[in-house]
This record gives structure tokens, C-alpha cells and sequence, in this order.
């Protein structure tokens, strides 16, 4: 049965970790994988552009595959659910109006010239823009999956070359990280240590 019990979002803040052991015989009812996916794609983009791509994997072959790639880590295996979070760096211009189909016929030329304008021969901010959406989208994710009782883990520690051969990655997308997500067998470790506001927290200016 799909989850029901939803944490508020601070204790799903609070008490989400990253999580390495996962039951390995748990299966994510499609319900809850959908709502998951669904709660994802509301995730905020410049100009709304929607530059994330998921590729979710389901066959044991290719989990094992990207396991491997990833230095053995047994969660890319383990876990019920694993999400390679791609995107396209060519999001900005693919028929930009789409991103404002709701609005009126004039904003959404209008958005799009913008957006056009904004990323046009701009590679390293298409990048940077591609690095921030998926790093919302995957914290999106996680706190989702914590309000919905599942344990989660970002992921950067992979061969990405490798990683995308294994998906058959598209030309010009890349693959900031992977989220995997599942029901914990051990707990985190106890968090390393929080620095304090005042570290890190300036006003009007450092």
C-alpha cells in the first residue's frame, strides 16, 4: 500500500540523512514512486525551464553496472529506487515558449526571447544552471521521500564517464548526481557536526 503517514516538512528537514544500507528485498509500491517523481518535478529552474531529465533504474544489470561505477557502494544496488539526475544543457533553447504555455500568447514569446538571450553562447552558465536545478531537484526529492518514511542518499561518488555510457547520456546533458532511496537497515552516523550560524551566516556583507 502507498504511504500515508506524512511528516511536516521541518521534521522531514531535521531528520533526513544520508543513508548507505538499504533492504535490499523492500520494493517501493509504483504509487509511491509516482507521487515521489511527481513532488520532484515542482522543483523550481531559471525562467522555468526544466532542465533536469530522471532516468530511474529498474534493471538489476544496469544497477549492478553503476554500482561498479560507482566504487562498489552497495546502496546503488541495495536501495529500492535509483535516480540518475541529468540534465540538458540545451534545455534553454528547445521551443522555450513550451515553458510558458499557460500564459498568454505575448509572454510566452516574450520569455523565450529572453530565455534565448539569457543562455545564448553562455556554455559555462548553461552549466551552472544545469548544476543548480538538479542539486534543488535531488534535495526536493529527499525531503519528500523523508515526509513519505523513506531514507535516502545523494550521490557524487561515481565515474560519470562511465555512469553515462552505462545510460546511454545524450549529447550535450551531463549528470550532476544520483539519488538513491529505500528503507534504511542501519541508521546514519551521527551527523559530524553542525558549524555555527555565525560562521557562516553574514549580514549585508562579509
Amino acid at each position: 500500500m502507498p504511504t500515508t503517514n506524512i511528516l511536516d516538512t521541518f521534521s522531514a528537514i531535521q531528520q533526513r540523512r544520508s543513508v548507505k544500507h538499504y533492504k535490499a528485498d523492500f520494493a517501493m509500491p509504483e504509487a509511491d514512486i509516482e507521487k515521489l517523481l511527481s513532488l520532484t518535478l515542482l522543483s523550481p529552474t531559471s525562467f522555468n525551464i526544466q532542465n533536469w531529465r530522471f532516468v530511474i533504474v529498474r534493471d538489476r544489470e544496469q544497477r549492478q553496472k553503476l554500482r561498479e561505477a560507482a566504487w562498489n557502494q552497495p546502496q546503488m544496488s541495495d536501495a529500492s529506487l535509483l535516480v540518475v539526475i541529468c540534465a540538458d544543457l540545451n534545455a534553454p533553447f528547445e521551443s522555450p515558449e513550451r515553458y510558458w504555455k499557460n500564459a498568454p500568447e505575448e509572454v510566452q514569446k516574450m520569455m523565450a526571447g529572453m530565455i534565448v538571450n539569457t543562455y545564448k553562447d553562455k556554455p559555462e552558465l548553461q552549466r551552472d544552471e544545469a548544476m543548480r536545478s538538479a542539486g534543488i531537484a535531488a534535495q526536493t526529492l529527499m525531503l519528500a521521500a523523508k515526509a513519505m518514511g523513506y531514507d535516502s542518499c545523494p550521490m557524487v561518488g561515481f565515474d560519470p564517464l562511465k555512469a553515462a555510457d552505462i545510460i546511454n547520456l545524450p549529447p550535450n546533458h551531463v549528470i550532476p548526481l544520483m539519488v538513491v532511496v529505500g528503507k534504511a537497515i542501519q541508521p546514519a552516523r551521527p551527523r559530524g557536526g553542525q558549524l555555527a550560524l555565525s560562521k557562516v551566516v553574514k549580514t549585508d556583507r562579509f
